[in-house]
């Protein structure tokens, strides 16, 4: 027969939470740091699906495609620019910033000492543009548009605004250094690719866009523009990058 042993005093004055079966493991920091890590990857996710679910882009119409190059039927719009001397990365990293600053606040509602944030649109636009020589007056000088993306040292960065504002009734930016200006009705040749944006990788795209609207006898009329349209956590997987030409009109089939 079994006998209850008795429990010692100084056990059983033991605290039930320093009790070696009713101790809680504490998680490791390794766990700690993969909950972290997936709570953030989802709060991206769902943000980055916001972003997209909100983002508005300029409205066109398909008038050809042929695999990844398309021509579009851009309608007027209204724009917000900026000229910034560097490299490719350099000058898309400070223009954006100059114009996120402005539509984030920076600005004077017409007609009042107030100020209002601007939806963020899609994409945002580069350029290529010649340096400035200075002599009696500026002289501005374009470079051919083979080499244009590898050569240039000033950019024109871009955004297009809301299509719910006029020329008069857009806020005007408080930086002397922001443009607003109408750009009419055009014809834009495409090229849509995904992946990271290297000067190389541009150039290229930019070559095989140029070399395409040649195969297909249209006349171009502006220079090449990187347009990209995704913040920089989207994985380079699911980026949409673009090169723009802007061409005549095409003749309807």
């Amino acid at each position: 027969m079994r006998r209850n042993t008795p429990i010692p005093e100084d056990m059983a004055a033991v605290p039930k939470a320093m009790n070696p079966a009713s101790i809680a493991v504490p998680p490791s920091t390794m766990q700690i740091g993969l909950r972290r890590l997936l709570a953030c990857a989802v709060t991206a996710l769902m943000f980055c699906a916001g972003i997209a679910m909100a983002t508005e882009e300029p409205p066109y119409q398909t008038v050809r495609q042929e695999g990844d190059f398309e021509i579009r039927q851009y309608a007027p719009m209204l724009i917000a620019e900026t000229w910034v001397e560097g490299d490719m990365d350099a000058a898309s990293n400070t223009g954006f910033r100059r114009i996120a600053d402005f539509i984030f606040g920076n600005n004077q509602v017409t007609g009042s000492d107030a100020s209002a944030k601007i939806a963020m649109t899609a994409p945002v636009t580069v350029e290529p543009q010649s340096a400035k020589i200075a002599m009696t007056a500026p002289v501005t000088i374009e470079p051919e548009v083979e080499g244009a993306m590898a050569q240039a040292t000033r950019w024109r960065v871009h955004f297009v605004m809301p299509s719910q504002y006029t020329l008069a009734t857009l806020p005007k930016p408080n930086n002397p250094q922001i443009k607003l200006r109408e750009v009419p009705e055009k014809w834009i040749v495409v090229h849509r690719y995904s992946g990271f944006n290297t000067l190389s990788r541009v150039q290229t795209k930019t070559e095989e866009t140029l070399q395409w609207i040649q195969r297909q006898s249209l006349r171009r009329v502006g220079t090449p523009q990187l347009s990209r349209y995704d913040p920089p956590w989207i994985l380079p997987m699911f980026r949409r990058n673009e090169i723009m030409v802007e061409i005549a009109a095409p003749a309807r089939p």
